[in-house]
């Protein structure tokens, strides 16, 4: 069970975000987080989650610092229309950052896997950290990966992939296909081994430069 601190500025949303936690078997609600007062946070007791769930206001990206520096992951809700706001909450450290209209299934996975030391976002924002990804999003890439694979892609694995783009737990990924947790670990090593990568954000980056992945 993952203990889950939500933060805004409005209490509304503070609100909603904790009902929706509590609605999500896998997660325990640890309280609620006054985001307006993140800047005067001391960082000692006052956060007692494993993670903390936080919509990003329109302020807020004057504050990436100061999440990044909590001693528990953040997983920030923003606004996808500015990939560049996900962009620079995930360089400044945050380890999370989806769209505000995530359903829960989604927010559920991102809290697993910051929780377990991943990083969580999506092929939109993806382009604004890997060269390759905003080449490809801009246009032909100058030297893309163009040599075929030693074997392709299965369409099942293409389907992982897709997942895997959107910062997926396999878990998720194995709910979204009705298919087992084991069966979709088999899949991303596959998916690896094919790719030549050795890790999501490895296998995503040689995916987009090859086509298999469109932002």
């Amino acid at each position: 069970m993952i203990r889950v601190l939500v933060g805004a500025r409005s209490s509304v949303v503070r609100a909603g975000l904790e009902s929706l936690v509590r609605s999500i078997p896998s997660l325990e609600f640890a309280g609620t987080v006054d985001a307006s007062r993140l800047p005067k946070f001391e960082l000692s007791g006052e956060l007692s989650g494993d993670v903390l769930l936080i919509e990003a206001g329109d302020s807020i990206e004057q504050e990436w610092a100061v999440l990044a520096d909590l001693p528990i992951p953040v997983v920030a809700l923003v606004d996808f229309g500015d990939s560049a706001l996900a962009g620079s909450a995930l360089r400044s450290g945050i380890r999370g950052a989806i769209s505000r209209d995530a359903t829960p299934e989604e927010i559920e996975g991102a809290v697993h896997a910051v929780n377990a030391g991943l990083v969580v976002t999506t092929p939109a924002s993806l382009a604004e950290l890997l060269p390759e990804a905003q080449a490809f999003a801009e246009g032909p890439l100058t030297q893309p990966l163009s040599e075929p694979l030693s074997e392709p892609l299965s369409d099942r694995e293409l389907e992982v992939l897709d997942l895997l783009a959107e910062g997926i737990s396999n878990k998720l990924i194995a709910n979204r296909l009705s298919i087992s947790e084991h069966t979709v670990k088999t899949h991303v090593a596959s998916i690896f081994a094919k790719l030549g990568a050795s890790s999501r954000t490895e296998a995503v980056s040689r995916a987009i430069r090859r086509g298999l992945v469109m932002l």
